[in-house]
Order: structure tokens, then sequence, then C-alpha cells
């Protein structure tokens, strides 16, 4: 069993029980959660496959069979692209079913975070979304010819560990999320803090990265991936400054 398939398995399952979990405390119909989560994590899969086509376009249009061959199948894809998709549907989802809307966000996203942390750990095994050269002492080395042939990973020259840096990140997140959830003051605050910090850490991160695949906007000034970050961190800025959903705390009365 590859171990970048046993990761992001055990990844997907224990982010998604946490999340149910969660949903639980906030009062969220659990058979909700099990149903939004599964579709949630469909569609980002989905998601992930359709941007990691479209910023290879050029590649894919030159070789439209590409799109179904198995190295394309194998590849986990851009998670910015999954991320779009997993809100997508569950957007979807929680109109259909008219459940809280970021309530029921707050509750998924720790589990997301995890998730995500567990996941990248099975990239650095595959040698997947690898970083560019280094010289610094945390330099990892990668020998495979597997990785090589699969994922293009550079043998035999030491690379920024940009998978473990994202997976610490989002560990950290996770923590963060967890804690917030049970104190926060208004629905959207948890998941506004997410996209504000992965969206700064991922940006950031991009300067790392030295694997092919992620598109170039504005003229190359920045990749498609941080366009996406920009727009989480605009996105959680502003969940913030409205507020929605503030709860009432009451006010003393003075004499």
């Amino acid at each position: 069993m590859p171990t970048y398939g046993l990761l992001v398995s055990v990844g997907v399952l224990l982010g998604l029980w946490i999340s149910v979990r969660n949903s639980q405390k906030q009062g969220i119909d659990p058979d909700n959660a099990w149903n939004l989560g599964i579709i949630v994590v469909m569609c980002g899969i989905i998601g992930a496959k359709v941007l990691y086509i479209i910023v290879d376009w050029s590649e894919y249009a030159a070789h439209p069979g590409e799109i179904f061959s198995l190295n394309t199948l194998q590849a986990g894809g851009v998670f910015s692209g999954g991320l779009i998709g997993a809100f997508a549907a569950a957007a979807w989802y929680i109109r259909r079913h008219r459940m809280p809307a970021l309530a029921t966000c707050d509750a998924f996203a720790p589990g997301l975070a995890l998730g995500h942390a567990i996941g990248r750990v099975g990239c650095f095994a595959a040698g997947c979304c690898f970083g560019k050269p280094t010289d610094h002492f945390w330099g990892v080395t990668f020998t495979s010819p597997i990785a090589h042939e699969v994922v293009g990973t550079p043998i035999g020259e030491a690379l920024q560990p940009t998978q473990l840096f994202e997976s610490a990140v989002e560990l950290v997140n996770f923590f963060i999320l967890a804690w917030m959830l049970k104190r926060k003051k208004f629905d959207g605050q948890v998941i506004g803090t997410y996209f504000f910090l992965y969206g700064i850490a991922r940006f950031l991160l991009e300067y790392l990265r030295g694997d092919p695949g992620r598109g170039e906007v504005f003229g190359g000034i920045i990749t498609g991936t941080q366009l996406v970050a920009l727009c989480l961190i605009a996105a959680g800025g502003l969940i913030w400054w409205l507020r929605p959903g503030m709860k009432q705390v009451p006010v003393p009365a003075t004499r």
C-alpha cells in the first residue's frame, strides 16, 4: 500500500470524524454532518484534479489523452482547487438542508486543518510538492527513481522540505482553531481565522515550492495558487470585519 494513499486516507477519515464531533457540539445533526463531509471530500478530490489540469492546460491540450492517464489519476492535484470544490459542494448541501452555514464551517475547520497536515506528510513520503534547491541544513535529498519518474522529484539534490513546512503550519492551525471553537464569539470566527492563517502561510510557502503545475497569473508575478491564497485572506478578513451572527453579550445594568 503506498504511504501517500494511506496517510491521505487517514487524514481524511480523522478530519471527518473530528468535524462530525464538532458539529454535534454546535447543535448540528450528525447525519447531515457525515453526509456533508463525504460530499465535500469527493468534490474536493474532483476540484483538486480539475485545477491541476487547468494550470497545466498547455500540456494537456497538446496531449488530451493524458487527462485520463494513470499518472493524472494518481496525482494528488492542487489543494487550492480541492478547497474551492469542497466549499462549492458545502454551499450547495448546506443550503439544500438548511444547515447553519457559518456554524457548520466553523465545526469543519479544525478537522480540515488536521487532515491536511497528515496528508502533507504523505506528500513528503511520495516526493511530490517538493521545494526549491537549498543549502540550509534542513534540506532534504530524495533518492527514489520512482519519485522522479512519477512526479518529477529531483534526485540527489537538497530541497526545501515544503511538505513538512506546510504540515507543521496546518498542525498549529488545528490547535488554534480547536481552541477557538470552544471560545468563539460569533459564527464564522473559526473558518475566517482558518482562511486568513492558511492563506498567508500558503502564499509565502509558494516562494519555496520548486514543482511545476500551479500556473502563473499577472504575467508571472504570482502563481495561481497564490491568487487563491490572497482570496482566502480577503475572505477571512471580511468575515472578521462583518462578524455575521455576532452573539449578543448582555450588558449589566448600571446605577
